[in-house]
């Protein structure tokens, strides 16, 4: 759903220094000693060159994923980057990422939810099933408010897998495998529909924006990159954690890669990148494309049902993956105990179940996906950073330590992966860190006044039973 924003750029109406990229300011700045010559109005467009960039992603999440890896064969507990960092960099370092982490995926999953409610309305109309746009649409959306009252699609997808998560994550993982299937058999149905609907003219130019359009575009592309990241949030109720987590973060890089580039480069090939600016060819790219080329009703309903297959599958791991990391920020005394409180008969986190889909459900009814996406990046990019160190300080430390996965050429590859996750950064808006600044500020009153006085080195926490698998 991002495909179409990214290709087509994002345009501010009013110019402010907080539309403009933090590239553009800084090489504004080394040139000519001032920022009066940076683009203050959004981000250049990828254009076809999207394709590229989701390249390019996958580069930078290859080496963060190999040193995820190393980590989750090391540290196989709950938490994902929040656990590997307090093993490695201390307690307010992994406060800081912990924190950096509820943001991620809190807000991924509003972006992913509004999508869906989006596809979801668009799936309806094709049955003559019309939803008011006062009770689909959010709230707030590109700085304004738009007249709807709630996006009610949006919140109950959240609900519903709330209590599926609820009651277990067999059930959870089942429901999951089933849609996984249904959306791979809809992206290649896609594939063969719009590759017969392909004209090579909307390929020209393939980067209208050039190199900036393409880091542009992978910064809010990257987005769609984190999943891998809550594969190890489940180390604790994997059964070989130390086999099982490197290979799921590595294939499902590679997988998604292949995937991506395939429906960016039949997308972008059946409409000029220009028509993705804003509206249903933003919000819902494919579904558009598909109904003003005039593809056959019966495929785009599969495709379609697919997407939303897709989307609340991503819904399902990321918030299961935030729920683990309220668990283990819980458990080590750093949030309240309720968070780690597992249902006696279920043997779930129920109460940490319950507050994510609050937390996620109630913004997902009223902001638009862009605020959302461009959140989740940063923070997502931040965490890759840590983990990145993480794998350096240990290896300095304790060399000697088991590892069931080792990164290659350390200190190499984690340099690169530190140097590729802040060139992405570079690319959101200036918006965007002020935005994450402020919220790790807020995460670091909070530790200060609650979380060091009762996390379980000053004493006074203890460690309540792991989630059952």
């Amino acid at each position: 759903m991002l495909t179409g924003t990214a290709a087509a750029g994002e345009h501010f109406e009013v110019p402010s220094i907080f539309h403009a990229q933090v590239m553009d300011l800084f090489l504004n700045l080394v040139r000519y000693g001032h920022i009066s010559g940076s683009v203050l109005h959004g981000r250049p467009p990828a254009g076809p060159a999207i394709a590229v960039s989701f390249i390019l992603v996958a580069i930078a999440c290859s080496f963060a994923g190999l040193c995820y890896a190393e980590l989750a064969s090391m540290i196989p507990i709950a938490g994902s980057a929040y656990t590997y960092s307090y093993a490695t960099l201390g307690e307010i370092l992994a406060w800081i990422i912990g924190w950096d982490l509820i943001l991620e995926y809190a807000v991924s999953n509003v972006a992913v939810a509004v999508g869906f409610g989006g596809y979801l309305k668009d799936q309806l109309a094709q049955f003559g099933l019309g939803i008011s746009d006062k009770w689909s649409t959010p709230v707030w959306a590109s700085g304004q408010w738009t007249g709807a009252y709630f996006n009610v699609p949006a919140f109950l997808v959240v609900f519903v897998l709330t209590v599926l998560l609820v009651r277990g994550v067999r059930e959870s993982a089942g429901a999951n495998n089933v849609m996984v299937a249904i959306k791979i058999g809809a992206i290649l149905v896609f594939l063969v529909v719009g590759g017969m609907l392909v004209n090579p003219t909307n390929w020209h130019p393939f980067a209208p924006a050039g190199f900036a359009g393409i880091i542009s575009g992978g910064a809010i592309i990257f987005f769609t990159y984190i999943g891998f990241d809550s594969v190890s949030t489940a180390a604790e109720e994997a059964r070989s954690p130390q086999k099982d987590i490197p290979f799921g973060i590595i294939a499902s890089l590679i997988i998604c890669t292949v995937l991506y580039v395939g429906v960016a480069v039949v997308l972008l090939g059946m409409m000029k990148y220009s028509a993705f600016i804003s509206g249903d060819a933003a919000n819902a790219p494919v579904a558009y494309a598909l109904k003003v080329l005039g593809a056959r009703p019966a495929f785009r309903v599969i495709i379609i049902v697919g997407a939303l297959m897709g989307m609340i599958s991503s819904l399902l791991v990321f918030q299961y993956g935030q729920t683990r990391i309220w668990f283990a920020m819980s458990r080590d005394g750093l949030l309240p105990r309720i968070f780690s409180t597992v249902h006696p008969r279920l043997k779930t986190p129920y109460w940490s179940c319950w507050i994510a889909g609050a937390a996620v459900g109630i913004p997902a009814g009223i902001v638009d996906i862009g605020d959302a996406a461009d959140l989740s990046n940063i923070g997502t990019l931040f965490a890759f950073v840590l983990v990145a160190l993480g794998v350096l300080f240990l290896r300095r430390t304790q060399p000697e330590r088991p590892r069931g996965f080792r990164v290659p050429f350390v200190p190499l590859f984690p340099i690169i992966s530190v140097t590729l996750c802040v060139a992405l950064m570079s690319g959101l808006l200036l918006i965007t860190w002020v935005r994450f600044f402020v919220w790790l500020g807020i995460g670091l009153l909070i530790y200060f006044m609650y979380s060091r006085r009762h996390s379980e080195f000053a004493g006074t926490s203890t460690t309540p039973p792991s989630p059952s698998s």
